[in-house]
This record gives C-alpha cells, sequence and structure tokens, in this order.
C-alpha cells in the first residue's frame, strides 16, 4: 500500500483520518458512545434513533457520490464494481437499517446529537476517501486485471462473509421485537446464528466486512475504516456483554464477548 498520492487534499484527510481513528481507540478505553442501550440524557439533546442513524450514516452515500463523479476513471469496471460494493453496504447502513429499527412506544431520543456530529465526520471522510479513490484511481492499480487479483477476491469473500453475519444479526435483534408490538419486551436474550457464539455477532460481522474491505481495495482508507470500527466495537461489545451478564441471570455463559472461543 502506498500512503501519499500526491493529491493534497486528498492525503490531508487521509491523515486526518487516521488521526480520528488514534482518537477513537483511546478515547473507548474512557466509555461508550451514547446511543442504545448505553444512551444519556447527561450529554445533551438526543434524537429519534431513527433520525440519529440515517442523519449519521447519509454523507457516506452522499459524499461518496460526489467525489466519485467528479474522477475521470467514473465509468471503468473495476470502478464499478468497487462502488456497486460500496452502494450494497450502505443501502443497508444508511437506509435499510435506520428505517427498520423498531422502537419503544413512548422511548423516543435514545440517539445522543455527539455521536451524530462525530459519525457525520467519519462518514463523510469516509466516503469522501475511497469515492475519490475509487474515480481517480491514483495508484494505477484499478484496471480489469484487479477483478481477478487474488487480494481482490480474497478480500471480496472476507467481505460478502461480514456482511451476511451483520445483516443476519441485525435481523435476529430486530425480530425480537414484534412488530406490531415493539413495547412488549425492549430488550430480550438473542438467540441462533452468531449468537450462539458471541455477544454482538453484528460487531463481529462488521469488522470482518470492513477487514474483507481493505483487502479487496489494498489502500489505507480501507485501514482508516476499519481502526476507527475497531476502535468503537471491541469495547463496546466487551461492554455489551457485561450488560447482558448483569440484566439476565440465565444468559449464556459460554458466549464470548466478540470473537468465538477467545474474547
Amino acid at each position: 500500500m502506498h500512503w501519499y498520492t500526491g493529491d493534497t487534499c486528498y492525503d490531508t484527510v487521509l491523515t486526518a483520518a487516521f488521526a480520528f481513528a488514534a482518537f477513537v481507540i483511546i478515547g473507548g478505553f474512557f466509555g461508550q458512545s451514547s446511543y442504545g442501550r448505553f444512551s444519556s440524557a447527561k450529554l445533551g439533546f438526543n434524537l429519534n434513533p431513527k433520525l440519529g442513524w440515517w442523519l449519521m450514516e447519509i454523507p457516506a452515500t452522499v459524499v461518496f457520490a460526489v467525489a466519485y463523479l467528479t474522477g475521470p476513471a467514473r465509468w471503468e469496471p473495476t470502478s464499478l464494481v468497487l462502488a456497486g460494493i460500496w452502494a450494497l453496504h450502505y443501502a443497508n447502513r444508511g437506509w435499510f437499517f435506520p428505517l427498520a429499527i423498531r422502537q419503544v412506544p413512548g422511548k423516543r431520543s435514545t440517539f445522543n446529537l455527539s455521536v451524530v456530529v462525530m459519525g457525520m465526520l467519519v462518514t463523510a471522510m469516509h466516503g469522501y476517501l475511497n469515492g475519490a479513490l475509487f474515480s481517480h484511481d491514483y495508484f494505477g492499480r484499478y484496471g480489469t486485471d484487479w477483478l481477478t487479483d487474488p487480494r481482490f477476491l480474497l478480500g471480496l469473500a472476507i467481505y460478502l462473509c461480514g456482511f451476511a453475519l451483520l445483516v443476519h444479526s441485525e435481523s435476529v435483534v430486530r425480530n425480537l421485537r414484534d412488530k406490531n408490538n415493539p413495547g412488549a419486551a425492549e430488550y430480550r436474550i438473542p438467540f441462533g446464528g452468531g449468537f450462539r457464539f458471541v455477544t454482538s455477532p453484528a460487531y463481529l460481522g462488521e469488522l470482518t466486512a470492513w477487514t474483507g474491505f481493505a483487502i479487496l481495495t489494498w489502500a489505507l482508507p480501507g485501514v482508516a475504516i476499519l481502526l476507527i470500527t475497531a476502535g468503537n466495537l471491541i469495547p463496546r461489545a466487551r461492554d455489551t456483554q457485561r450488560w447482558y451478564k448483569e440484566r439476565f441471570a440465565d444468559y449464556p455463559s459460554d458466549r464470548k464477548a466478540l470473537v468465538p472461543f477467545l474474547y
């Protein structure tokens, strides 16, 4: 992987992304982002989770599209395939997932504004770095031969496995709440799929997907988002497992927090 593209703006944003990754990793030792089961009214204004998730993820669609469409290689086959992988991920993360959230009636404000702002910063950087990379092909890597390169094929296989685990795990949690009566039980123990092994299989799926993405693009923007994601989700998975064990006396004792049989 190369570091500098020679484009001052791009290289500055890339450097900032790694600096932000360091900030997130260090911050993970001191507390969790205020959303979901770890939400708090003490940090100020909270939003409806549907709106909060959508606002946080929308730059990954909008900024990516703008950056991608400015590049000379935007209609090249490999660039389109990479953009398609991106579109697949954020069709789920930025659009389907927020709209499909089943909220407990009367509980509306659980997504802190600070999380939205920080998330928008990350997804804007993420969208710009990858949109520009795919359509400018700064290193001349993304010719049609890249689609048969072992790095692309291996990374794609890893990405798709992670994405499938993510989508299935989110579906299991979502369906714990009856669509017609989402307030019947605010939290329940999930079973099946990745939950047979870990408390947070959706987090494992997300980390696996971004690992595959970093490999299939073979570029530092993928590494940056993987580090940011890991810095956020690894300590969150640990605290989520602790939360479940404190809340449910019958919580399966053999489940690990994030990595089957290890952690």
